[in-house]
C-alpha cells in the first residue's frame, strides 16, 4: 500500500509517503513567524498550515516520484494538538478520500512519536519503553505491543519543551529554547546552580517542571541582572541538567516496573544530546538498550503518521469522513 501522512498537529507542516514500510518521502515545513512571539500562536499557526499544504503536498510527490492517483490510502493526525492546526490536515485528507475514492484514518499524534522509532529502527519490536517528550507532551509509555499502549507517568503541569521555552524566554534567550539552551549549556566551563529535582519520591513516575522554571526565576532574581548576564551559560547548563536527570530517572524507573530492556525516546526534544547521552550511559548500566530516531523523526513529521496509518489501513480499520479534531485526546 502507498500511504500519505498528514501532519499539521501544532507548527509543522508536514506531508510523507511510504510504500508498506518503507519511507519515499518526508516533506517538513517549520513556521518561523512565531519566532518574534516568544512561543506558537495558534491563530498564526493554522493560516501557515493553509498557506503550505498545498506546496507540501506536492513536494512530498514529487520527492515519490508519484502522482496523487497512486496513493492508496491517508493517515491524518486528529489529535491532540491545536484546533485549528488539525482542522487544516483533516480538510485535507478528507477532500483527497473523497475525490480519489481511497479511505483514510486518524491517527494520534502522539502514537506517531512511538512509531517514529521504528522508521529508524526498521527491527525495534514491543515491548519497550517510550518517553515521550517534547513542547506540548511529557510522558512514559509501556508499548506492550503495536497499538496497545498504557501510559505510566505523565507531566503533572509543564511539558519538558514547554519549561524549556518557558525558561529561554526569561533569559531573554529566543524562542524555541531547546536548542539556544543547549548551546549555551556547552559553553559553560563553571559550577552551576543546584536547581530542584521534583517528585523524585520512590515509586513516583510522573513529571513536575513548573517548580523548576520558577527556581530559575527565583534565582535570577537573587543575582540580578547583572549577574544573570554573566552566567547564563552556567543557569543553562543547571537548569538542563535538571531536566535531564529526571526524564532519565523516571524512564529508567518505568522500564525496571515493566521488566522492560529497551527504551525507546520520541519526540522534539529527544534530539537533546546530552539527554541522549545521559539516558544512553544510565540505561546501559542498568542493562537498557536504547534508542532514539534521527533528528528528522524526532520533529512533528508526516512519515511517522504514515507509518501508523499502515498499521491501521492493511488490517481495513478506516475513520469516517465525519472525523472531527480532538485537541485534547489521550493515548
Amino acid at each position: 500500500m502507498i500511504i500519505l501522512g498528514i501532519e499539521t498537529s501544532c507548527d509543522d507542516t508536514s506531508a510523507a509517503i511510504i510504500k508498506g514500510p518503507e519511507l519515499l518521502s518526508n516533506i517538513i515545513s517549520t513556521q518561523l513567524i512565531h519566532q518574534q512571539f516568544g512561543g506558537i500562536v495558534p491563530e498564526l499557526a493554522s493560516r501557515s498550515h493553509i498557506q503550505m499544504i498545498g506546496p507540501v503536498l506536492r513536494q512530498a510527490l514529487d520527492a515519490a516520484s508519484l502522482s496523487k492517483r497512486d496513493i492508496q490510502g491517508i493517515a491524518v493526525t486528529y489529535g491532540p494538538g491545536l484546533a485549528g492546526s488539525l482542522l487544516v490536515g483533516l480538510c485535507v485528507a478528507k477532500g483527497l478520500s473523497i475525490s480519489l475514492g481511497i479511505p483514510m484514518v486518524g491517527i494520534n499524534h502522539l502514537e506517531g512519536h512511538i512509531w517514529a522509532n521504528k522508521l529508524s529502527h526498521p527491527t525495534l519490536e514491543p515491548p519497550f519503553i517510550t518517553l515521550i517528550v517534547s513542547g506540548g507532551h511529557t510522558q512514559t509509555v509501556y508499548v506492550k505491543s503495536w497499538r496497545e499502549y498504557q501510559v505510566l507517568g505523565r507531566t503533572r503541569d509543564d511539558a519538558a519543551g514547554e519549561a524549556f521555552d518557558k525558561v529561554a524566554k526569561l533569559l531573554k534567550l529566543g524562542f524555541p529554547g531547546g536548542p539556544v539552551i543547549e548551546k549555551l549549556a556547552r559553553e559553560n566551563s563553571n559550577s552551576t546552580p543546584d536547581f530542584p529535582r521534583a517528585m523524585m519520591d520512590k515509586g513516583n513516575l510522573d513529571f513536575s517542571f513548573s517548580g523548576l522554571k520558577t527556581a530559575v526565576l527565583n534565582h535570577t532574581l537573587d543575582v540580578g541582572v547583572e549577574g544573570t548576564q554573566q552566567n547564563l551559560s552556567s543557569i543553562a547548563s543547571g537548569f538542563q541538567e535538571a531536566v535531564v536527570d529526571v526524564l532519565v530517572e523516571k524512564t529508567i524507573r518505568a522500564a525496571k516496573r515493566v521488566k522492560v530492556s529497551q527504551i525507546c525516546i520520541g519526540g522534539g526534544v529527544a534530539v537533546n544530546k546530552v539527554l541522549q547521552r545521559t539516558m544512553k550511559e544510565r540505561g546501559q548500566k542498568a542493562g537498557l538498550s536504547i534508542l532514539w530516531p534521527e533528528a528528522t523523526m524526532c520533529m512533528d513529521n508526516g512519515a511517522m503518521i504514515a507509518l501508523a496509518g499502515y498499521d491501521y489501513l492493511k488490517r481495513g480499520e478506516t475513520s469516517p469522513i465525519s472525523l472531527s479534531p480532538v485537541p485534547s485526546l489521550n493515548l
